[in-house]
């Protein structure tokens, strides 16, 4: 993989290969998704955060370091984009609040269906949905270390490249944000 990826991208610099960047943008487009989706929560977002990664890794790679993992330098651009956009971000809406037009589904209700009994579902539903909300409240910085860490299941190097912070930092970004998440879960 690491060799198709990095073809694509000298092709991309080389000639601006527009066909090239499609296929980077296919092979990374659930992943990058997935990152946005878990930090902001709501699928419209995710998708616009997602396409403003890929657009700006088109108009960065020429800074884009090839001796280093492309997932990673993307990845950090995509939880970035996430960063700034929570920060200036103003609650104008709540995620708990129904879907318009559903009865009962909320913007955490929007997960894949598994195997399981329907009753099982519900409880794993209901289960990801309190935790995704919890998750929501945590600061940020920390926030962006538990998704990477625990949802997207990352290595705490791989963390640290993408949020550009030393792995020791990462490590209590980490052990601070599944500490509050534990008090969260814990009064709820």
């Amino acid at each position: 993989m690491d060799a198709v990826v990095k073809r694509l991208i000298k092709e991309v610099k080389k000639a601006g290969d527009q066909d090239a960047f499609a296929e980077l943008v296919d092979l990374y487009k659930d992943k990058v998704y997935q990152i946005a989706y878990r930090m902001t929560g709501n699928s419209y977002e995710a998708q616009d955060m997602a396409q403003e990664a890929f657009l700006r890794a088109y108009a960065n790679l020429e800074s884009y370091d090839e001796n280093r993992k492309f997932s990673t330098w993307l990845f950090r651009i995509t939880t970035n984009l996430c960063i700034d956009r929570l920060r200036k971000k103003k609650p104008d809406y709540s995620l708990d609040a129904e879907v318009k037009g559903t009865e009962g589904l909320t913007g955490y209700s929007q997960v894949a269906a598994s195997e399981k009994l329907p009753e099982d579902q519900v409880v794993t539903l209901e289960l990801q949905e309190w935790v995704q909300t919890e998750i929501s409240f945590l600061p940020p910085k920390y926030r962006s270390a538990v998704v990477l860490r625990y949802i997207e299941d990352l290595s705490i190097g791989e963390i640290s490249d993408i949020l550009d912070l030393p792995e020791n930092t990462v490590k209590t970004h980490i052990h601070r944000g599944r500490e509050a998440l534990r008090k969260r879960l814990g009064n709820a």
